[in-house]
Parts: structure tokens; C-alpha cells; sequence
């Protein structure tokens, strides 16, 4: 089949990707050098979506902006900080997706996407997917670091942070003397969980901010700009090498909110079996992440009718409005592995009906022999 069908899935693709280029080791850092100025710090986002400002962050096992803070004071020393910069120029472009609904923005599943945020981009960090956003996640977080430094929030700025100036300067400690570091000199780094990790969050949560985070991950792995453009170019990149024609497949975004997306099914469930015959031992990471029906994640509250699908299929969940899909593997009842992709677009009436046909579709396939 083509390309015909606006594509939710497609949040499954980049995780394929970015465990193929990053590698599943792989962790984002953000960092902090030293300022133009005696004291000025500048705040550098990786493009790590996962970033906490302390442990009561939303994600497990965040990198923290407090630890980051500590770092820095003991960088400086003697010299006390006085200024914040916030680089977050890595990311390019526009901060929403080109083809996103208008509501989407506003809509709590999804913030701008910047190179440096915290939780997400949510202004509560504990709140659930469905939760307001800072409109400048960047800025806030810039904020957030400020405090811990003990600055005010007026000491933060927008900037670029400065190319080391001498060669070796690339240590935060003061001098014996107690001389202010060299800008550009690095303070301090902390650093996300492993890209296998933050595979499993997006895959279990549907999480789409570290969808988008990871599609810029592909990206910049490929040389491309970190931007909804560049990271479609580079997804479809990898794709075509990983076996896609180009044909069968059209990408807007990482996350697969916008209405541009196209994609087969039959792509879906290629790539499925390519992360499961042990052929890219890197991608197996994959299967860990996917909700399991009636268990976990997005699949949580699900599979309460099509009972035989439970605890044996495992599927990536796509929803806008209009359109729903399911993908992912099921283990059969003669113990066979099987990957599957189905895809619901038009649904007239609401999003429960077309899902609980979904469900069944792949119970369906957990109670067959399929031999």
C-alpha cells in the first residue's frame, strides 16, 4: 500500500533511527561554560527534553540542573556568578511542527521544541501528559538555573556561548591565582539517560516533546539542521537505507502530529522485523519500550474487551483526530512473533470505537496459529 494514511506511527520511526545513529549509549548533554565576562554563565542545551532543575523532576533518572549549579560554583571559585545566558541555538527553525492542528500548541501533549527545557517543557513537572507548557521553555529553564545560582530572574539573557579564546582553555577550574576561567571554558555537564532510555519513555507514554528531541538527535547525526526540516530529511535518509522506498513514506515531523505525514503500513511492519531478527542488534533495544496491552504505558486501560490480546501484544499507540492506529508485535497462541501495523483514518465518531476495533484486530492475531 502507499503512502495514503496522515500518520500518527511515524513517533516509531525516529526511535528506530536514532538507535541506529546515536547508538543506544549515547546521552545528551547539557553544559555550561563561561561567559564573555568575570561570572557570566552561559546555560547550553543539548536538546535534552528529559532535564530536571532538582529531584522532583518528571522524568526518572534525569540529568539536574541543581547538580549543574554545584558544578559551576565550584568552577568559579572565588568569582561569583552574575549574569545567565541562555544558548539553545543548536535547535533551528520554527518551535512547532509545520501541519500541526491549531489546538495542538495549546493542547498540553506537546510543547515548543527548543534545544533546552525542563520536564518536558511543562510548567508543572509532575503533571501528566496533558499539561500546560511554557510558551519560552528555553528562558525558563535559563531562570530555574539562575535561582540555583542565587541570581535573579532578570539576570537572564538570550545568547550564543563564546568559542574557547586560547588553546586549552578548555578546563572550568580557576587558576591558581584566581583568575576567572577563559570564556568558552566548560563549568560543568550533566548529562540525559542513555538513548535506549529515553526511547522506552517516549514508546511507553507516547511522550511527543522527546519524539521531537530524538528526530533532532537523527539530524544532527546527519549532519543536518536540528529542525523539523532537517530532521525529516534525515529520518527519510536513514530510512531508505535501512531498506524504505521513498515511495512509501513522507515525513512532516518526529512525532507524527502533523497532518503532512504519510506512511504504509507495510513500512511499519518492515521495520518491526528488521529490529526483531537480530540483523541490527542495535535496534532490538526497541521492544522494550512498547505498552503492553492492559499492563503498561498507553495500552494501560486498554484490551479490556479483547481479552486474548493481554500481556501479548506489545504496540506503539497513535492518535489525532480522525485518525487511529496500533503497531507493534504480538506473540500468537502457537508462540510464534508476529509484527503488525493498522491504521484507522476518517473514523467518524470519537476515538474509542475505532480503538476498541484495534484491539481486536490485534487479539485477532494472538489467538491465531498463523503457520
Amino acid at each position: 500500500s502507499g503512502p495514503e494514511v496522515p500518520a500518527p506511527p511515524p513517533n516509531l520511526v525516529p526511535r528506530r533511527q536514532v538507535l541506529a545513529t546515536r547508538g543506544p549509549a549515547y546521552r545528551i548533554p547539557t553544559r555550561a561554560v563561561a561567559g564573555a565576562t568575570p561570572g557570566e554563565v552561559v546555560l547550553v542545551g543539548g536538546g535534552d527534553p528529559t532535564l530536571a532543575i532538582d529531584d522532583n523532576g518528571h522524568y526518572p533518572g534525569a540529568a539536574r540542573l541543581d547538580i549543574l549549579a554545584e558544578q559551576v560554583k565550584q568552577a568559579l571559585g572565588a568569582v561569583a556568578p552574575t549574569k545567565v545566558v541562555v544558548d539553545s541555538s543548536l535547535f533551528t527553525g520554527p518551535v512547532y511542527g509545520p501541519g500541526w492542528d491549531s489546538d495542538v500548541p495549546t493542547g498540553g501533549f506537546v510543547g515548543p521544541i527548543t534545544a533546552l527545557m525542563t520536564d518536558g517543557a511543562r510548567v508543572e513537572p509532575k503533571k501528566p501528559k496533558a499539561a500546560e507548557r511554557f510558551a519560552k521553555p528555553d528562558l525558563a529553564a535559563g531562570r530555574a538555573f539562575a535561582r540555583l545560582l542565587g541570581l535573579p530572574a532578570d539576570a537572564v539573557t538570550q545568547g550564543v556561548a563564546p568559542t574557547p579564546g586560547e588553546a586549552g582553555a578548555t578546563s572550568g577550574s580557576p587558576g591558581a591565582s584566581g583568575a576567572p576561567p577563559a570564556p568558552g571554558a566548560e563549568l560543568g555537564r550533566v548529562e540525559s539517560p542513555p538513548m535506549v532510555r529515553l526511547v522506552e519513555i517516549m514508546l511507553s507514554e507516547s511522550d511527543n516533546v522527546v519524539a521531537e528531541a530524538l528526530g533532532r538527535q537523527v539530524a544532527l547525526a546527519r549532519n543536518q539542521p536540528a529542525s523539523f526540516d532537517g530532521a525529516a530529511a534525515a529520518m527519510t535518509a536513514v530510512l531508505g537505507e535501512l531498506g524504505v522506498p521513498p515511495d512509501k513514506i513522507e515525513l512532516a515531523d518526529a512525532s507524527g502530529l502533523s497532518r503532512r505525514n504519510r506512511i504504509a503500513p507495510s513500512v511499519l511492519t518492515s521495520l518491526l522485523v528488521l529490529a526483531a531478527n537480530g540483523s541490527r542488534p542495535e535496534l532490538a533495544a526497541l521492544f522494550s519500550g512498547l505498552p503492553v496491552a492492559a499492563w503498561s504505558g498507553t495500552l494501560a486501560e486498554r484490551f479490556q474487551q479483547a481479552t486474548t490480546g493481554v500481556g501479548v501484544v506489545r504496540a506503539k499507540t497513535g492518535t489525532l483526530s480522525g485518525v487511529n492506529s496500533l503497531s507493534g508485535v504480538v506473540t500468537t497462541a502457537d508462540g510464534r512473533l508476529l509484527a503488525f501495523a493498522a491504521l484507522a483514518d476518517r473514523v467518524p465518531a470519537g476515538p474509542d470505537p475505532a480503538q476498541r476495533a484495534l484491539d481486536r484486530i490485534a487479539a485477532t492475531l494472538a489467538a491465531c496459529g498463523c503457520r
